[in-house]
């Protein structure tokens, strides 16, 4: 069974930095494109970054520039490298696959706040 378990979040103050990380059990890590989500209070899980297996990333708009998706396959980990930190970048940031299979965990609270 898969089971993805995010860490790395905190409160950070705005224009801080962050690095959130995703590790992977299972064998299967390395098959598949991966993405990081993230939901805020009151709102619907979307997707913010993904990276294929060939490593090609895609970015929403809002965070372009500032966000950098990578991943290790040999590490079974995929991380976010998240700067220049806005209030409305605060949600619970999850991993899982492009689509999504409901292999995330409990998530990483992410609080930009002054």
């Amino acid at each position: 069974q898969v089971q993805f378990v995010e860490s790395g979040g905190g409160l950070v103050q705005p224009g801080g930095s962050l690095r959130l990380s995703c590790a992977a059990s299972g064998s299967i890590f390395s098959s598949y494109t991966l993405g990081w989500y993230r939901q805020a209070p009151g709102k619907q899980r979307d997707v913010v970054a993904r990276i294929s297996r060939g490593g090609s990333t895609y970015y929403i708009d809002s965070v372009k520039g500032r966000f950098t998706i990578s991943r290790d396959n040999a590490k079974n980990t995929v991380y976010l490298q998240m700067n220049s930190l806005k209030p409305e970048d605060t949600a619970v940031y999850y991993c899982d696959t492009i689509p999504p299979r409901g292999y995330w965990g409990q998530g990483t609270q992410v609080t930009v706040s002054s």
